[in-house]
């Protein structure tokens, strides 16, 4: 039985007692509370001493006259009982008689726990819930049982008080009425205790019931998201048994001899290899994918967003327009493949293509594909582990096991690999749909991350980056470590269309199980058509499994965007992943509204796969809701294919490979240009590790150079200047706050290839 808190008394007041012959009836405070009632001679008295109690299990209560009424358990206890007035007395009656029935029924099913607490709201479900809904019936039995002998009273004093209205009205004019009229006030008081106490029992009861409804929603609830994880264990094996399948054909086809075909029997729809004999049979099961096969999975896609989308608030009601929703339902797969053209943009054309033209009529450059495999180093985590909890993630001297042939310079223009977003989004003039698409751009920064869990260089001060992609992607990038302590990057980039420039630094604790990184900083964006200028903040990546299992990173928070021209704001929502959780691993959830707060479109998507976006076409109230009609969806960002074989070449997407290609002209201090990341991408991790700590070496006495330089300037009464970085100006923004601005000079001195200013850091 669960511990509850004391109940307060069922009644309590004064009343008198019998107590023998000579002193006649006493004044003495009873209360009744748990099927004992209870007295004692003062109220004070209720803290030390009882001077008698009765149960009233089995006891008989009786009226004698209209004040006095008796208390008896079967001779062994009686109590002989006197109210003030027929009023009182009837209230203790009626409060008794139902003390007794809650008493009968408790004994009998051996349950003492009269009351249903809030506290109970928070009991775990499964066994433990199937036991609550037990119980539950049991108190609502009670409160049935109560119901009951309320209505037995409601039944008597209302006959009663029928009966003294009737001899009222039998009475002759000349009569007294006064007795009468005096009975029948007391009659119809009686009811009214009567009809007010079966009142709180219904209302117990109601209480009782939305209680219990609330725990029998948990209890099914519970046992749908048990329905649902077992549905994913069993397409989970369905897929592994599939990819053993696949590899059991192809070992198979490898050992057989060229020209034999062993047949797979698979437990899904599979067509038969003679199905494509012939040519037409190719075409009749082209066509059969173009009338069915298609329109099936986008009837499903669309399902899907529409579930998803009436999941973006609580206090709101979201409906997809059906008529419009199944629009791309019959599209067929040509279609299709003009749609993801035209998302996919200027990526629509493989950028290694040579054969292609510049304007200026030079040869397009060829860049590369694929950096060298990654070799396998054996290394022993815990060694590495136990002495760096606690630490700040830049202070811990991790070898390059860990790291992955980039430096965070190069990570944090990777962001920048779904431009053509921002490139579509430019000549947009509805602000709100613009700012729809640029919050499908601050999601796709985050695709790479779920396969991506090696850590990349840590820059050094000074440290630069040049990314140049104007022929192919029509912007290019700067950035540079602008502080060590705390670790700054700044970073500019230049379209045609748009700017975007950043101040990116981070808090990051290790606490042994998971590594939490909380970015810091606000990155913003400038179109220069429109002048909208955009800005935001990035949300907490966490690193799960740092020791033991498979290492895995999760993204949560809020994002806000905010369009500081218009007023328009977009909130994003990474909800962070749960065992327990119905939620779609990986969703965001987010809506755009404008500057009076009305919505305008609705967001919801993964941040790995893809992000889909609909507009708000009207809005009603419904039941004090509003209610949002909606357009059909339509893709803001989808992410390119990922290569299977990636995990050989540490999950890099192209973009990603190009990023540390060796190019010519760049700053010495290029990212491109550090020995211990190029000797890592070529596969010499030892000599690489040699390296990183000759670099670091060299940095610290660099600092301590600096120190001591600073002392020195300080003890002859010199000012002796800070470090200040090269291609970045430290000043104070438009909102109060320091940041450092681009000084608009680094391509100015790489076409003149003067890098006199760059100090020696390699």
């Amino acid at each position: 039985m669960s511990t509850e808190k004391q109940a307060d008394p069922d009644m309590k007041g004064w009343l008198y007692k019998w107590t023998n012959y000579l002193k006649g009836y006493q004044k003495r405070w009873f209360v009744l509370s748990n099927g004992l009632l209870s007295y004692y001679r003062s109220q004070a008295e209720m803290l030390h001493t009882c001077r008698g109690t009765i149960s009233l299990h089995g006891a008989v209560i009786h009226t004698e006259d209209s004040c006095n009424f008796v208390i008896s358990n079967g001779g062994t206890q009686t109590f002989h009982l006197k109210a003030s007035s027929e009023v009182e007395r009837q209230k203790w009656v009626t409060a008794l008689e139902l003390a007794k029935a809650k008493a009968i029924r408790q004994l009998e099913s051996g349950d003492y726990s009269s009351t249903t607490t809030e506290d109970e709201d928070e009991e775990d479900v499964g066994e433990a819930g199937r036991d609550d809904v037990g119980n539950t019936l049991k108190v609502l039995t009670a409160k049935l049982e109560d119901l009951r002998t309320c209505h037995d009273l409601i039944i008597k004093h209302g006959a009663a008080l029928q009966k003294s209205l009737a001899e009222l009205e039998t009475l002759d004019n000349t009569h007294d009425l006064t007795p009468k009229t005096k009975t029948v006030n007391e009659r119809a008081t009686l009811f009214r205790i009567s009809s007010n106490a079966m009142i709180n029992a219904c209302n117990d009861y109601v209480e009782v019931s939305s209680t219990a409804g609330r725990k029998w929603q948990r209890l099914l609830q519970h046992e749908r998201d048990q329905r649902l994880r077992l549905e994913d264990m069993v397409e989970q094996l369905a897929r592994q048994h599939s990819h053993l399948e696949q590899e059991a054909k192809e070992q198979m086809n490898q050992a057989m001899p060229p020209g034999v075909q062993i047949p797979i029997i698979s437990s899904g729809t599979a067509v038969a290899e003679s199905d494509f004999s012939s040519s037409d049979a190719i075409s009749e099961h082209i066509a059969d994918i173009q009338r069915g096969g298609h329109s099936h999975s986008e009837d499903e896609e669309e399902t899907e967003f529409e579930d998803a989308v009436e999941e973006l608030a609580e206090n709101f009601i979201v409906h997809v327009n059906p008529s419009q929703a199944h629009k791309r339902s019959s599209s067929n797969v040509s279609q299709l493949s003009e749609e993801m053209a035209s998302l996919n943009g200027s990526q629509a054309t493989t950028p290694t293509d040579g054969g292609v033209i510049q304007a200026n009529g030079q040869p397009k450059r060829q860049r590369r594909t694929i950096v060298p495999e990654k070799p396998n180093y054996p290394i022993n985590l815990w060694s590495i582990l136990k002495n760096c909890i606690g630490k700040e993630l830049s202070k811990i001297p991790m070898p390059v096991n860990f790291n992955e042939p980039l430096s965070f310079l190069q990570r944090l223009t990777e962001d920048f690999e779904y431009s053509d977003i921002l490139d579509r989004a430019a000549p947009v003039e509805d602000s709100c749909e613009q700012l729809a698409m640029v919050a499908a751009f601050t999601v796709s920064s985050y695709a790479t991350t779920s396969v991506r869990t090696t850590k990349p260089f840590n820059p050094l001060l000074g440290e630069t980056y040049e990314c140049d992609r104007l022929e192919d992607c029509g912007w290019r990038a700067i950035s540079e470590q602008v502080s060590h302590h705390p670790p700054i990057v700044a970073q500019y980039v230049e379209a045609t269309n748009w700017d975007s420039w950043q101040d990116f630094s981070m808090s990051s604790k290790f606490r042994g199980k998971y590594l939490q990184i909380i970015p810091l900083g606000i990155a913003h964006l400038k179109f220069r058509q429109s002048g909208n200028h955009y800005s935001w903040r990035k949300v907490s990546t966490t690193a799960h499994n740092m020791i033991v299992g498979k290492l895995w990173l999760d993204n949560h928070g809020e994002m806000e965007i905010i369009n500081h021209k218009t007023g328009d704001k977009c909130c994003l929502k990474f909800i962070a992943y749960s065992y327990f959780s119905r939620e779609t691993p990986k969703k965001v959830t987010g809506y755009v509204v404008d500057s009076e707060g009305t919505f305008k479109w609705f967001i919801t998507g993964t941040w790995n796969e893809k992000i889909e976006a609909c507009r708000v076409t009207s809005q009603t109230m419904r039941g004090g809701k509003p209610v949002y009609e909606t357009g059909p969806p339509k893709i803001l960002w989808k992410r390119n294919p990922v290569d299977p074989d990636g995990e050989k070449y540490y999950n890099f997407t192209e973009f990603a490979c190009q990023l540390n290609e060796p190019e010519e002209n760049v700053s010495p201090t290029d990212s491109r240009l550090r020995p211990d990341q190029r000797l890592m991408e070529e596969g010499r991790w030892d000599e690489a590790n040699r390296e990183k700590l000759r670099l670091e070496e060299k940095q610290r006495a660099t600092r301590r150079q600096r120190e001591a330089e600073a002392e020195q300037a300080a003890a002859e009464g010199r000012e002796y200047p800070p470090y200040s970085p090269v291609w970045f100006k430290k000043e104070t923004d438009e909102t109060g706050a320091l940041s450092f601005r681009y000084t608009h000079e680094y391509w100015d001195c790489k076409e003149r290839q003067d890098w006199s200013r760059c100090p020696d850091i390699f």
